[in-house]
């Protein structure tokens, strides 16, 4: 498969905030679509999210479940994502659960070391479980105060803004916990295993 360096993503020339990683360039209210795959159709009556592998207690959750388990907390990212084809976008939020809820009643195994997000389209992306507890991943179902869109990855995703948008799954339905590291889609085609806006990890060898 072709690699396009950065997807299509064009470089401007912005007054640097130091919110912004190296690189980087601010959208401001926009939000640009960018994906691997086919866009697809997900029925959010019948969409559920699975964690399994190695955990004590292998649980689904509907999206009605996951809703009543968030219930009045407040369950917000509030703060910035960044994307490897070099835009930023700040001051945004980002509504759902935090996965340390949900990975506190799966129960993660001492053996556990890493994470595998795999999405309704069979898109994954590795994550080392440290990257995905102590409040730095969140399932979430709202941006801004509004559903998530299709587009970009409703009705359910991951969000782990410290690393480039692309450890976020879209249309997501499972978790994976391994004792391993096993790269996904684009860690097999190009890019980086870890994916560090502020150390620039775009692609493998940087």
């Amino acid at each position: 498969m072709a690699i396009t360096r950065g997807f299509t993503g064009r470089r401007r020339q912005a007054e640097r905030d130091p919110r912004l990683p190296p690189g980087q360039y601010d959208v401001g209210r926009s939000w640009p679509v960018l994906t691997a795959e086919a866009t697809p159709r997900v029925d959010a009556e019948r969409w559920s999210l699975t964690i399994d592998g190695l955990v004590a207690h292998p649980t689904s959750w509907s999206l009605a479940e996951l809703k009543a388990l968030a219930g009045a907390a407040d369950d917000t990212y509030r703060g910035d994502i960044h994307c490897v084809t070099t835009w930023s976008k700040l001051d945004t939020s980002f509504t759902g659960i935090s996965l340390d809820t949900l990975l506190g009643i799966a129960q993660p195994l001492p053996e556990a070391t890493h994470v595998v997000e795999e999405s309704t389209t069979r898109y994954t992306t590795n994550l080392p479980l440290e990257d995905v507890t102590g409040g730095k991943a969140w399932v979430v179902w709202e941006h801004e105060g509004k559903p998530l869109s299709r587009e970009h990855g409703g009705p359910v995703r991951v969000v782990v803004p410290h690393l480039y948008f692309w450890k976020s799954a879209k249309w997501i339905s499972k978790i994976h916990l391994l004792d391993h590291d096993q790269p996904g889609f684009w860690e097999l085609n190009g890019y980086h295993d870890h994916g560090d806006p502020w150390l620039e990890q775009r692609f493998d060898g940087d």
